[in-house]
């Protein structure tokens, strides 16, 4: 079998790029809300962070950044 041409083969390797971007873009969506519901549950961001082991500010900027204020 012969191997594509190489602006093929890249082109194809561009276009999975963009796809698994887009799919990590959205399951970082999905942890947000997650995380902002394990804080609601939980009483606080300091409570949710401490629960899994995370830093504070970590859980705090990832909520803001991916879920509506």
């Amino acid at each position: 079998m012969e191997t594509p041409p190489w602006r093929d083969r890249l082109r194809e390797a561009d276009e999975l790029l963009e796809q698994l971007n887009a799919q990590a873009e959205q399951a970082r969506r999905r942890r947000a809300f997650a995380l902002k519901d394990g804080a609601e549950d939980l009483g606080s961001v300091y409570a949710l962070a401490k629960d899994l082991s995370l830093s504070q500010t970590a859980v705090s900027k990832a909520i803001k950044k991916y879920t509506p204020a």
